[in-house]
């Protein structure tokens, strides 16, 4: 089971809006709408993107690695390298 799995209704239904809020942004485009106003609208959909990918992380670090480090051994060392490369990507982007 992943750290998500007890809120997967919730980031389902997130990432759906999500989706929405994409679909518009490329109507708005089609639609020859103001630039800054698109501008707007990708810098709110990736606001959301980076608060799902958050929230994703959080449940990560609370499951995956914290029941990873309660057993020790190469399995903890693994789960907190993939953490810390995500947060270094998450970082980047």
């Amino acid at each position: 089971m992943h750290g998500y799995t007890q809120d997967k209704d919730a980031y389902l239904k997130r990432l759906r809006r999500i989706e929405g809020q994409v679909r518009g942004i490329a109507k708005m485009i089609e639609d020859d709408k103001y630039c800054i106003d698109v501008l707007t609208q990708v810098s709110a959909a990736t606001k959301a993107l980076e608060a799902v990918a958050l929230g994703l992380l959080d449940e990560h670090l609370r499951h995956c690695v914290a029941q990873a480090a309660a057993e020790g051994g190469p399995v903890a060392e693994q789960k907190v390298a993939e953490a810390s490369a995500a947060i270094a990507r998450l970082v980047k982007s």
